[in-house]
């Protein structure tokens, strides 16, 4: 367990990673859970309940949580599969001080300090516009007169994650807030990479999954052509049809329980899987129509007809 205080103002934010020491048999994907909790002393409060306990987490918290998840899952190593829990608590909230960006900070130096294989730190900072300038880290009342609000987190090198709400202000601008928001960040990596370097845990040791290169090019080899084909079916149900054919031709071609390591049905399914996703990529990257037909910059039609239902519900 790795334990990080992140204090911002009068806000504290108490932040736990704990890795598992081995990897879970038989899972295939990163085994991450993200929490965030605040509770009614950070405030200086009692629950008004009549048992004194604290509810369910609020949606307000669940957002949150999210709002770590996003730019840390992508930083661990591809085939890591150890359990990986972190918990952001806070501890003390300062009513101009949101917690948010606290907590993701605590969360990318309680990874880096975990000896998880994380290509962090993260670093992370709100950035408010106000008079025509940028604010950095803006307090809830310098929020009410800001025409931005933006959460942005990235490594020393990119943006990873950006989330905002913005009073109609032009491209360029929230650009410049990005880049702004990432320029400051640069301090706080710098600070948990000091840290690690002083107080990290060993590396965790692990083994990657084995190597399927050589198969994965076999079957895109054989069928990337035609699964490049398929893509371009404009209907969906008929494009669904003809994928799953290919998956079942794929599946009869390849899988080998005999061999050693068994090429399984799932090992098989996975790297089809990948092909597919860097054909769509690819024809993304390259400026290619979408499949029924769009370019990157036109936006499906979209509309709204009431009156179907005698009580009307979501955003219509």
């Amino acid at each position: 367990m790795c334990i990080r205080d992140s204090t911002m103002g009068e806000t504290v934010v108490l932040v736990t990673a704990v890795v598992a020491p081995s990897a879970d048999p038989g899972k295939d994907f990163l085994p991450l859970t993200v929490e965030y909790q605040e509770k009614f002393y950070a405030a200086g409060r009692v629950p008004g309940s009549f048992f004194r306990r604290e509810g369910r987490s609020t949606e307000a918290e669940t957002l949150v949580a999210r709002l770590i998840d996003r730019p840390v899952r992508p930083l661990f190593a591809k085939g890591f599969t150890h359990e990986t829990q972190v918990i952001a608590q806070v501890l003390s909230l300062d009513p101009e001080t949101d917690a948010e960006v606290p907590a993701l900070i605590g969360a990318s130096a309680a990874l880096a300090l975990s000896g998880a294989p994380f290509a962090g730190p993260v670093g992370a900072v709100r950035v408010g516009h106000v008079d025509g300038a940028f604010v950095l880290n803006p307090t809830r009342s310098q929020l009410i007169d800001s025409r931005l609000d933006l959460v942005v987190a990235g490594t020393d090198k990119a943006v990873l994650m950006v989330e905002s709400q913005a009073d109609q202000l032009p491209e360029e601008t929230m650009l410049d807030a990005v880049m702004f928001g990432h320029e400051q960040m640069q301090a706080v990596i710098a600070a948990i990479e000091a840290l690690a370097a002083e107080a990290g845990r060993p590396a965790i040791e692990w083994n990657p999954p084995a190597d399927n290169r050589e198969l994965a090019a076999r079957i895109e080899q054989a069928f990337r052509t035609e699964v490049e084909a398929a893509y371009q079916i404009a209907d969906k149900a008929e494009r669904g049809g003809r994928l799953s054919q290919l998956r079942g031709e794929i599946r009869d071609r390849f899988v080998d329980e005999s061999v050693e390591p068994p090429v399984s049905e799932k090992v098989v399914d996975g790297l089809t899987k990948g092909i597919e996703s860097e054909v769509v990529r690819g024809n993304i990257l390259a400026g290619k129509p979408r499949i029924d037909g769009r370019d990157t910059r036109t936006v499906r039609p979209i509309s709204i007809r009431t009156g179907l239902l005698p009580r009307a519900h979501g955003s219509a």
